[in-house]
């Protein structure tokens, strides 16, 4: 499992573009990884591929955090797209197997993540008695989003001791056949108690809730 950290050049009209519709960032950051040659399986579920767009308002920076099971190739990025003479490595790509690898049940850690906390209706039966997918509605009110996370945290072996929920935005797409799907994005910070390693660890690798290719569900973690 690989961790990379890309600051990015506001400037740049390409990271314009990509900051403007969530699917050309996808696009952006798919070209770091080889193409999938499976038939039906997308790039991104195979290599496990999850991001997150933050901004660090205390040093005006552009963030972009991506988790992948294989390590990254950014030399396909456009050449204005980083930026320059920041002081750190960029891009920085460092492995976090080992350290996933450590995490036990009773360890506390801070946490952020930016989820769509969502529940689908109108899910019914059709005539033929196969189950038919209902539409997916966001939940709006914050002790809503808050039960969701604790649910999710139940399924995903961690318990949710402390939480903050940040800001909403919303991650419109526009796709070649002209719909514009948007997702809401939650920001969620806080503590959180592991209490099953191993599905814990797969909730790591897999992410929280819909939307992963429009930069929900990547879960990151900091000591408390």
């Amino acid at each position: 499992m690989y961790l990379s950290r890309v600051l990015l050049n506001p400037r740049s009209k390409a990271v314009q573009r990509d900051l403007a519709d969530p699917q050309e960032l996808h696009r952006t950051i798919m070209s770091a990884f080889p193409r999938s040659e499976e038939p039906g399986e997308s790039p991104r579920a195979r290599f496990g591929v999850l991001h997150r767009l933050d901004l660090d308002r205390r040093q005006a920076r552009l963030i972009l955090y991506v988790q992948s099971q294989l390590k990254p190739d950014w030399s396909a990025l456009p050449p204005d797209y980083l930026l320059l003479r920041t002081g750190w490595e960029n891009p920085a790509t460092k492995s976090v197997a080992e350290v996933y690898q450590t995490l036990k049940a009773g360890l506390v850690l801070s946490f952020r993540l930016k989820a769509n906390p969502s529940r689908k209706i109108d899910t019914k039966t059709g005539p033929d008695g196969r189950r038919r997918h209902g539409r997916r509605v966001e939940l709006v009110r914050e002790e809503d989003q808050v039960q969701w996370l604790q649910r999710k945290g139940e399924q995903s072996g961690f318990k949710v001791l402390q939480v903050r929920v940040g800001g909403l935005t919303k991650e419109r797409s526009r796709s070649r056949q002209g719909t514009a799907p948007t997702l809401a994005g939650v920001i969620f910070e806080g503590h959180l108690e592991i209490t099953d390693p191993d599905l814990f660890r797969q909730a790591l690798a897999r992410g929280i809730g819909p939307g992963k290719a429009y930069g929900l569900g990547l879960l990151s973690l900091a000591p408390p």
